[in-house]
């Protein structure tokens, strides 16, 4: 027993020293220009495009499109895909991000494909760019895969 209770603390002493936001220095990116970045993401975002893709976003999510919110400072990220929910362990490193670690979601039955389109996608994320247009890229092994448009509360 007590050698349960001491691997279950030190694998949870592992896991708390992995997360977090961290932003790194590159011979062109200062400190907080990366910090800038990385909060520029925090909020809401609405699915605007999917490039490449044979059906309109407006054609795959026809009642509602998906969107995802993050929260960079407490390291979150949750959203709707236009049927269930999700959320998980937001990774945020400079431009890199990672949102496949911990990613849970509802399991309610949905039509179309849409749904399984997105969260494909969304699992294979590696890096995000704020474009001059404030929409959001997030990319994958370099190529645009998910293009969103900042959620305006009124």
């Amino acid at each position: 027993m007590k050698n349960l209770v001491f691997a279950i603390s030190i694998l949870s002493c592992s896991m708390l020293g992995c997360v977090g936001t961290q932003t790194t220095t590159t011979s062109t990116q200062k400190p907080a220009d990366a910090m800038n970045t990385s909060m520029k993401l925090n909020g809401s975002w609405e699915l605007a495009d999917i490039p490449g893709a044979r059906v309109s976003v407006s054609g795959m999510y026809p009642n509602k499109k998906p969107i995802i919110t993050f929260d960079v400072d407490d390291n979150k990220f949750a959203g709707n895909t236009s049927c269930n929910n999700f959320s998980g362990l937001l990774v945020v490193y400079g431009n890199k991000i990672n949102l496949n670690k911990s990613m849970a979601m509802t399991k309610m039955a949905c039509q179309g494909e849409g749904e399984s389109t997105f969260v494909d996608l969304l699992k294979k994320i590696d890096t995000f760019s704020i474009n001059a247009d404030n929409s959001l890229s997030l990319n994958s092994g370099g190529a645009e895969t998910l293009r969103l448009v900042k959620v305006i509360k009124q």
